[in-house]
C-alpha cells in the first residue's frame, strides 16, 4: 500500500514537471516565432503607428546610420506623438545593418555630459547626426497649429525630410556677402555681430563662409544661397550685374536685409529684374501697439506664405529697429514673375520721405511721405519684407520650373545677436532660408490630426458623479461582502 502511494506521488511529481517543461518549451517557442517571424497590424484611426510608404522606401536605401537625440527637462514630458514616431523608425530599419536608425533621450539637466557632447541647450528638440552632419528640428517643425493650438502632427514629413537631408553627402553652403561694411557671421560682438545665427545655420546642417565678391570676382558653383546683411557701401556697377547673371541664369537666391539711410547700389536689379521697390524712407507709426518705447516697429500683418507659416500658426508678432519700406513695383508686368508683400505695417504707419532734409517728423505729410495703397495687397499697409519668385515654363514642357528666388526686408540688423532672439526674428530669417533653398517642400507624407476628447458636465452631473464614486461604489462593494459573510455563515 506503502509503495503504491509512493509511486503515484512520484508519477504526480513528474507530471507537474513535464507540464512546467511543455509550459515553457511552448512560451520560448512562441517568443522565438514572434522575434523572428513577427506581425504587426496598426488598428489606430489615422494609422497613428505606421509610417507611409515613400518613408519606407527611402529608409530601405539609407546606407548611413543616423543617430536622434531627444532633448527634454526634469520638468517637461515626452511627447507621445514624436516618441512613438521615433519608435517606428527605429523599428522600420532593424534589418538595415548599414542605415540603422537609433534614437537617445537626453535629459538636459541631468545628463550634463551629453549636452556639452551634442551641443544642445534648449528643451524640445530633436537632433539627427549622421558622421559630421547634423540637422536640428523644434516643436514648430513638428506640428501645424491654429490659434496657437496644435492641430495636426506633421513629424514624419518633417523627420524623414531630415534623415535624407544629413545623409546626403552634399551640404548646402551659405555665403554671407562682406565688402560693404556687412555684419559678418564670424563676429560675436553683441551689436553687429552674426556670430548666433551662423551657429543656428550649422545646427541645421549649412556650412556658412564670407564672400567678398571684389576679391573673388565671381560666385562660387557651390552657393545654394546668398545674405547680405546691412550693407553700408553700395555695390559697384560690376557686383550688381555679378548677381544678376547669379539670379537670373543661374536660377540663384538672395536675401537681402537693407537698413534706412543706406544706398544699396542695387535698384537696377531689384526693379528692373525682381519687381521690388525699396523706399528710402523711415517708417514710422503712431499706434501705441505697433511701436515699443524704445522706436521698434511691431508687425502683426503677414501673408500666407511658407516664409510666414510659423508666425501666423503662432500669432506672434516681429519686432524690428528701424525699418524703410519694401513693395512690389505697381504695375510691374514681370512675366513669369510672382511678388508677395510677406510682412506689413499697421493701416496707421507712413514712411518719412523728408527725414534726411527736415528730420523725423512726428505726423504724416500729404503729398510728401507715404502711405499704403489700397489697390496693393495688402491693402493700406506698408510692406517691410517681399518675396520674388521666378518660375518660368521651357519650351512647350507642360509644367514650369523654379528660377531664382530674392527675399528683400527693410531693417538691417534683425538677426544681429542683440535682435536674433526677440520676437519672431529667427522664426523669419529661418523661414526665408529655408524657403530659398528648397527645404520647404513637403513629402508626400500625410499628416496626422490630434485627436482630443473632452467631456462636458454641468454642477449637478458633476456632482450626482462625485457622490457616485465617494457612496454608491463602496456601498455596493460593503452589501456584496455582508452578503458572502451571510452565506458563509449560513
Amino acid at each position: 500500500m506503502t509503495d503504491s502511494f509512493r509511486a503515484s506521488r512520484w508519477i504526480r511529481t513528474v507530471n507537474l514537471v513535464l507540464q512546467a517543461v511543455l509550459f515553457l518549451t511552448f512560451v520560448g517557442g512562441v517568443n522565438y516565432l514572434a522575434r523572428s517571424h513577427s506581425w504587426r497590424f496598426d488598428l489606430t484611426r489615422y494609422r497613428k503607428f505606421s509610417l507611409s510608404a515613400e518613408t519606407l522606401a527611402y529608409l530601405r536605401e539609407l546606407s548611413q546610420p543616423v543617430h536622434i537625440v531627444v532633448t527634454s527637462g526634469s520638468q517637461t514630458e515626452d511627447d507621445p506623438e514624436i516618441k512613438g514616431l521615433l519608435t517606428e523608425y527605429v523599428y522600420a530599419t532593424e534589418a538595415n545593418s548599414a542605415g540603422r536608425i537609433t534614437v537617445e533621450y537626453v535629459d538636459l539637466y541631468q545628463d550634463r555630459r551629453k549636452t556639452e557632447k551634442y551641443g544642445v541647450d534648449r528643451p524640445g528638440l530633436v537632433l539627427l547626426l549622421c558622421g559630421d552632419k547634423r540637422r536640428v528640428l523644434t516643436p514648430d517643425n513638428l506640428y501645424h497649429v491654429e490659434n496657437k493650438v496644435r492641430k495636426d502632427f506633421i513629424g514624419e514629413q518633417a523627420v524623414t525630410a531630415a534623415i535624407l537631408d544629413v545623409s546626403n553627402p552634399d551640404r548646402k553652403k551659405i555665403y554671407f556677402l562682406v565688402g560693404h561694411g556687412e555684419l559678418r557671421p564670424d563676429d560675436v560682438d553683441t551689436a553687429n555681430g552674426l556670430s548666433m545665427v551662423r551657429d543656428e545655420l550649422r545646427l541645421r546642417n549649412y556650412d556658412v563662409e564670407t564672400l567678398d565678391l571684389a576679391a573673388a570676382r565671381k560666385i562660387p558653383a557651390d552657393t545654394a544661397l546668398l545674405v547680405c546683411t546691412y550693407p553700408r557701401d553700395p555695390f559697384t556697377a560690376f557686383e550688381q550685374e555679378t548677381l544678376r547673371q547669379y539670379l537670373g541664369a543661374g536660377a540663384g537666391k538672395l536675401i537681402l536685409f537693407l537698413a534706412p539711410n543706406t544706398q544699396s547700389g542695387l535698384n537696377d536689379l531689384l526693379i528692373d529684374d525682381w519687381g521690388v521697390l525699396v523706399d528710402d524712407d523711415i517708417i514710422l507709426d503712431l499706434a501705441s501697439d505697433s511701436m515699443t518705447e524704445d522706436g521698434d516697429l511691431i508687425i502683426y500683418a503677414y501673408a500666407q506664405h511658407p516664409i510666414t507659416q510659423t508666425l501666423l500658426d503662432y500669432k506672434e508678432g516681429l519686432r524690428i529697429g528701424a525699418a524703410r519700406s519694401v513693395r512690389p513695383l505697381p504695375g510691374h508686368p514681370g512675366a513669369g514673375l510672382t511678388v508677395v508683400t510677406l510682412a506689413a505695417t499697421s493701416k496707421t504707419a507712413w514712411g518719412e520721405l523728408g527725414y534726411r532734409q527736415r528730420g523725423i517728423q512726428a505726423y504724416f505729410t500729404p503729398g510728401v511721405d507715404i502711405k499704403g495703397l489700397p489697390q496693393m495687397d495688402p491693402p493700406n499697409r506698408l510692406g517691410v519684407a517681399v518675396a520674388s519668385e521666378r518660375v518660368a515654363v521651357r519650351g512647350d514642357l507642360p509644367f514650369s520650373v523654379p528660377g531664382g528666388k530674392l527675399v528683400v526686408i527693410g531693417t538691417g540688423d534683425m538677426i544681429s545677436n542683440a535682435r536674433l532672439t526677440t520676437s519672431g526674428a529667427e522664426q523669419m530669417f529661418l523661414g526665408a532660408v529655408n524657403w530659398t533653398v528648397g527645404r520647404d517642400v513637403s513629402l508626400n507624407v500625410p499628416t496626422r490630426p490630434i485627436e482630443r476628447f473632452s467631456l462636458s458636465l454641468s454642477a449637478g452631473e458633476l456632482a450626482r458623479l462625485r457622490y457616485t464614486l465617494l457612496l454608491a461604489l463602496p456601498g455596493i462593494a460593503a452589501l456584496l461582502g455582508i452578503g458572502v459573510y451571510w452565506a458563509r455563515r449560513n
